[in-house]
């Protein structure tokens, strides 16, 4: 499994671009960037190399966790899948590129989209240095109409991207994303209600053009959890120095919380449950919501039953497990 730490070679390109920059200056930029998306705005704010670097400080670490993580996911489900492409939509500084590039060796040809011209810049200066990224081809343009231009891929990848588009632009853009894609595609949002909600909206909508879904879902149906609950996983990642500095906060790690979709070609053929909360442990059962193949389900699993109940204590949030009911 990859790990959700930056890896090295995206570190050190990180901190060449840090020497000489100002630490209070990113956490005063990166928190204005962050007060914009949460009012419901996007990367218009990041104009120049001090703003696309402190957005970078501030929530490449975070969005590389959950990318990761997602990825995982998908690996595990789809353990033979060896992409040799990769598109990567609203691709910002890399992050998501990083990410696949990590996770899938077989990738060869990376091909990356966004409109905002400062992340751009960063984003190739990141990955100047890299033998397998350094001829990425990096397109300037709006997500839809840079799309269309490219050519399809075995991987594409969105990555908090669709939040920052209206309904109908998402609508649009799924269905040219699904156009796109060769084997996979995999959408990750904020793991938040509407982040969710995002994902719910664009899995039902290339479902009905023939997608399958990979994870987290053990099933093409309906998701059957009801308001106010919402279907998100959690990753923890460590903070670096400079990343508290930025985010002015105390602790070592941060969790981040997202919400992500694989979808896929051709049905795969096993698809276990998904543990859809951190199970609970006592010295009787472990209790677990589990989202199976037949909906939701909690499960209890009795001390008495010892192998079931010592493989029950190492589920996490998130893992995709054998149970089913």
């Amino acid at each position: 499994m990859t790990s959700p730490d930056l890896p090295a070679e995206l570190k050190a390109a990180l901190d060449g671009k840090l020497r000489g920059f100002s630490r209070s200056d990113a956490a005063g930029r990166a928190a204005a960037i962050s007060k914009t998306y949460r009012d419901g705005g996007g990367s218009g704010t990041i104009r120049s190399e001090t703003d696309a670097l402190a957005y970078a400080l501030a929530r490449m670490p975070a969005t590389y966790a959950a990318m990761t993580a997602s990825l995982n996911a998908l690996v595990e489900i789809k353990p033979d899948f060896a992409p040799n492409s990769l598109v990567d939509i609203g691709a910002g500084p890399g992050t998501a590129t990083w990410a696949a590039a990590e996770t899938f060796p077989s990738l060869q040809r990376f091909t990356l989209l966004d409109s905002n011209d400062a992340l751009r810049t960063l984003a190739l200066d990141l990955v100047a240095d890299s033998f397998r990224l350094r001829e990425a081809s990096y397109q300037r343009g709006e997500a839809r109409a840079a799309l269309a231009n490219a050519d399809t891929a075995d991987l594409v990848v969105a990555s908090y991207m669709i939040g920052e588009i209206g309904d109908a632009e998402q609508r649009a853009l799924a269905e040219l994303m699904w156009q796109k894609t060769r084997d996979t595609l995999l959408v990750v949002e904020p793991g938040t209600p509407a982040g969710y909600a995002r994902i719910i909206a664009l899995r039902a909508q290339l479902i009905t053009l023939g997608a399958h879904v990979a994870a987290p879902c053990p099933h093409d149906g309906e998701c059957p959890l009801q308001p106010p609950d919402w279907c998100h996983f959690t990753q923890r990642l460590q903070r670096s120095r400079a990343h508290k500095q930025v985010k002015g906060a105390e602790l070592p790690f941060e969790d981040e919380k997202f919400s992500y979709v694989a979808l896929t070609r051709a049905p795969v053929v096993h698809r276990p449950s998904r543990v859809l909360a951190q199970p609970v442990v006592s010295k009787v059962e472990v209790t677990a919501k589990l989202c199976t193949p037949a909906g939701l389900a909690l499960t209890k699993v009795p001390r008495r039953a010892k192998a079931d109940y010592a493989g029950a204590r190492r589920w996490r949030w998130g893992d995709a497990v054998a149970q089913e009911s």
